[in-house]
């Protein structure tokens, strides 16, 4: 009964905002609250779960948001991602841009979380797309599967590392093993999928002089803008604080900080995301601001119609959270864990299958991940499977099929001015072919490693 209600859900919020045509955000609250009722939750408890949702997404994501968007809009005003996108250009040229960018979102992906990544390298992306007069798909894709990709594979992002503490896998061989397997599925569901996309959905790969989230992309002349240096250290501060802090818990084998004064506190705090994009944005308005001969009037207005401009977004965010904790606490998870308890079927392939049914109903990708290896556990015991292994299987099922229900759609969709249909097409066939893909050289690679 749960799978239906499911559907029926799925089917009903695509109907209100294709057909009907109604706000986005509030076609998820209407949906929510339906669902909810179908899964027979009761009446008192349908607004407390909304609104639990709604607060866990927003606690987490409005100041990465906010700042990053504010960083973005700092360096986009005052000519450092005219500067970055015109010295890309004359370094790699037109035919090695995707490279290019699939290699700074590998780097940068490793250590920051989907949503970061997204925030700060979409405003310089779209701007060399725009320079190099190519459609803003042929770069933003490789850039989304890259940092899609390490989301899903490589240590120490938050899923594949709980993954394995959970499966006692050991994480240094989960994280090279994940950048095996990480590179072919990138190039896979990258640059090579954006070909086939450009064929199938020609009416997206067009070339955009602005983008809603971020404003119009001024023209600047050159020698007026910051330096390359600074411009770039400027967009990837919170990366570099983010880095530093994963390769000093790697160093020091520490896991998690929870309390004390020492240098291992200090380095938790700056490397979170929400004290990172602080310290960042401090550096920004100095960095693209002042230094750059702005007065205090005129970052503050840059500040306002920079958080102007992603209003509608965190709004249908946290309308898909709701939407994806009502699915939780309706018990759909539970459901799926019975539909699965008793096949009979590869630990591998059953892990990825679990994730990805998980994946498809909650819209959580760590929600996912970590359900499945709970499931999946047992047998991978009695059949004496790969730890590393099964994290990397789990990781690859946990990104398939994103839609309504998961907030990386509604980013995408809103960051590349696009309908729900056209990210369906899109991003939710990128992200199943991501996920297909990495299943596939998962299985290869355990085969000659074993």
């Amino acid at each position: 009964m749960q799978f239906v209600v499911l559907i029926l859900g799925i089917a009903l919020l695509l109907f209100l905002i294709i057909r009907v045509k109604l706000n986005t955000f509030i076609s998820l609250i209407l949906t929510a609250v339906l669902v909810a009722l179908g899964l027979g939750m009761s009446p008192a408890k349908v607004a407390d779960t909304i609104t639990t949702g709604i607060g866990s997404s927003m606690g987490e994501l409005s100041i990465v948001f906010g700042f990053g968007a504010i960083i973005g809009r700092l360096v986009s005003e005052s000519g450092g991602s005219y500067r970055i996108a015109q010295t890309l250009i004359r370094v790699f040229g037109k035919k090695r841009l995707q490279l290019a960018v699939v290699v700074a979102s590998f780097i940068l992906g490793m250590s920051m979380f989907f949503e970061v990544g997204l925030v700060l390298l979409t405003p310089l992306v779209f701007a060399i797309a725009l320079e190099a007069e190519v459609p803003f798909l042929y770069l933003g894709l490789p850039m989304v599967a890259a940092l899609s990709t390490t989301q899903a594979f490589l240590p120490p992002q938050p899923a594949p590392t709980a993954v394995a503490g959970a499966l006692n896998a050991n994480v240094g061989q989960v994280l090279v093993y994940g950048i095996i397997v990480a590179i072919p599925t990138v190039i896979v569901a990258g640059p090579l999928f954006q070909k086939l996309a450009a064929r199938y959905a020609p009416e997206t790969f067009v070339i955009k002089k602005s983008l809603p989230a971020f404003g119009e992309v001024k023209q600047f002349n050159l020698e007026d803008t910051p330096g390359f240096g600074i411009s770039l250290l400027t967009s990837l501060f919170p990366a570099i604080f983010m880095a530093a802090t994963s390769i000093f818990e790697i160093a020091t084998k520490t896991t998690s900080i929870t309390g004390g004064h020492g240098l291992k506190a200090y380095m938790a705090m700056i490397g979170s995301p929400e004290v990172a994009m602080l310290i960042s944005l401090l550096f920004a308005i100095w960095s693209m601001g002042l230094h750059q001969h702005r007065s205090m009037a005129d970052i503050n207005k840059i500040v306002g119609d920079s958080l102007k401009s992603i209003v509608m977004l965190l709004m249908i965010i946290c309308g898909g959270a709701a939407f994806k904790q009502v699915l939780i606490n309706g018990g759909v998870g539970t459901a799926i864990q019975h539909l699965v308890s008793n096949v009979n079927i590869s630990p591998l392939i059953l892990g990825w299958i679990i994730a990805v049914i998980l994946r498809i109903a909650l819209g959580s990708a760590a929600g996912a991940s970590m359900t499945a290896a709970g499931l999946v556990t047992p047998l991978m015991l009695a059949t004496h499977a790969d730890p590393a292994m099964m994290v990397l299987a789990i990781g690859a099922g946990s990104v398939a099929a994103s839609h309504v229900n998961d907030a990386g759609f509604w980013m995408f969709q809103e960051y590349f001015d696009l309908t729900v249909k056209q990210t369906l097409k899109i991003w939710t066939v990128l992200e199943t072919v991501l996920s297909v893909v990495g299943l596939c050289c998962v299985l290869i690679l355990n085969a000659i490693v074993h």
